[in-house]
């Protein structure tokens, strides 16, 4: 077929597209194109949740405070039915970081600890959640998966073609490959227009509109306080600069958000139209708890990640002082006591996070990693896989499943972990000559050469590049004569 045919076909295609995947935008009440149905919406927003929870933007997963968290929802409840889907389900979590953020999916709206921790009262919550609320009101991301189908869609028809640690310190790790499909950047357009939501949704509940002033500047001051706090300064790179990076600087949004009230008057306020006395009242644990965590555990981490385990004892012991109901504590100094392969200590700390929270993810994955170092690997396996069912794109999780069938030589069940592990970390030096064997156990011959070519690239003068290369000739000429 020819070029001019060929871009004619994918012009007929996306006008065909366009004419019968037009949807009633919520807000604007105008057509716009849209390919994601309100069902997949959803249903992309269950996929996504845990693994944004526990990996996207900070991790942690869920703060545990039932009765602040009882308290919060009804406010989240009361927005949602003023807002322009309420026939949405929606949850409520308060997310265990120390990064200043929010954001919502549809099914679900989040705010992590930090954030929560700086705002002043009741309206400025109600506000910064009726803005996340706002973005799935208004299909915000939906609209940009749309685009993105149509860029795949227009790649497509022009043809173009698009280390080994210990275990500890691969087990701590969260690195995620998870899809973030409705957790995009959002245009200055966008975020403008969930501003004006998130008041308009406030003020129907009786709510005072200046309050969504201050919580900008309380956004401005935590984000600027915890960068500090982390080391940084607001020029250098990172997911949390990329974070501040999709929002217009806070100058341009307070004028903004200050017109928008002004074109609002007259609005009715109920009571002080803030609720401060309450908010903080519910609120005076976490603040508490979040100051332990910046204090101490936070720093703890940082220093563990240095490979200076001394320093993040001393300092995550403080914190466990200072705070005894956190999982997240005992869990990192599990970890310390597994880099210094202690595991009996190792192991009673997992435990102890996991008697207050049972689901505790980190710890679910660490006991995994201390079972496979001690070689019981049928146990590590029965860890690890509820890790997973907990946050199903751990990437360190799935490495210590797949190692952990491995060396039962249960190589067919090993290797979609396995695999998903080295997608995330192609240039570890082991991982493509262990799917190579697994692969070749199997007699996927052409897949296990595949593998053993990357191992010889990637790590050809280790113990796994050596076997590589013993191998992949004798595949090739396999290979070779099945022609």
């Amino acid at each position: 077929m020819k070029w001019k045919n060929i871009l004619s076909l994918f012009a007929a295609s996306c006008l065909l597209l366009a004419v019968s995947s037009c949807a009633i935008n919520p807000v604007t009440g105008q057509s716009e194109l849209m390919f994601v149905s309100e069902p997949q919406e959803v249903e992309m927003g269950r996929e996504l949740y845990p693994n944004a929870l526990w990996g996207d933007l900070g991790g942690g997963g869920e703060f545990r405070d039932e009765k602040l968290k009882a308290y919060l929802k009804d406010i989240i409840l009361r927005v949602h039915s003023v807002s322009h889907r309420p026939n949405l389900p929606v949850e409520f979590a308060i997310q265990n970081s120390s990064v200043p953020n929010a954001w919502a999916i549809p099914g679900y709206v989040v705010i992590t600890r930090g954030l929560l921790a700086a705002l002043d009262n009741e309206a400025e919550f109600a506000f910064v959640m009726g803005h996340e609320m706002g973005h799935v009101s208004a299909r915000h991301s939906a609209r940009q998966v749309t685009y993105g189908m149509l860029q795949q869609a227009g790649l497509g028809a022009a043809g173009i073609a698009i280390g080994s640690g210990g275990y500890a310190d691969i087990a701590l790790g969260l690195g995620s490959v998870g899809s973030s499909l409705l957790l995009l950047k959002y245009g200055r357009a966008d975020e403008l227009e969930a501003d004006r939501l998130g008041i308009q949704y406030m003020l129907r509940l009786g709510y005072n509109p200046e309050n969504a002033v201050s919580a900008h500047r309380n956004l401005e001051r935590i984000s600027a306080e915890y960068m500090r706090a982390a080391g940084k300064n607001t020029g250098e790179g990172g997911f949390f600069e990329e974070l501040l990076s999709t929002h217009p600087r806070t100058s341009v949004r307070i004028e903004e958000i200050n017109r928008i009230i002004n074109e609002m008057r007259p609005f009715l306020i109920s009571g002080d139209g803030a609720k401060r006395e309450r908010f903080h009242a519910m609120t005076s644990s976490l603040k508490e708890a979040n100051r332990v965590y910046l204090e101490y555990y936070d720093k703890a981490g940082r220093a563990f990640g240095k490979n200076n385990p001394e320093e993040a004892e001393e300092l995550v012991s403080r914190a466990i002082k200072a705070n005894s109901d956190q999982p997240s504590f005992y869990t990192l100094r599990g970890f310390i006591m597994l880099k210094r392969k202690d595991y009996h200590g190792a192991e009673r700390l997992f435990h102890e996070a996991l008697n207050i929270d049972r689901l505790y993810e980190p710890a679910l994955r660490g006991l995994g990693a201390l079972h496979y170092a001690r070689g019981g690997y049928a146990e590590g396996v029965r860890y690890l896989k509820s890790a997973i069912s907990v946050y199903p794109r751990d990437i360190a999780a799935h490495y210590f499943l797949g190692m952990s069938y491995y060396r039962l030589t249960s190589y067919k069940m090993a290797i979609p972990h396995l695999s998903l592990f080295a997608e995330a970390q192609p240039k570890h030096q082991d991982i493509h000559g262990i799917l190579g064997i697994c692969y070749e156990s199997i007699n996927d011959v052409r897949s296990a050469y595949n593998e053993y070519v990357i191992q010889l690239r990637v790590a050809p003068d280790n113990e796994m590049g050596r076997h590589a290369a013993a191998r992949a000739p004798v595949l090739r000429q396999m290979l070779e004569r099945a022609r």
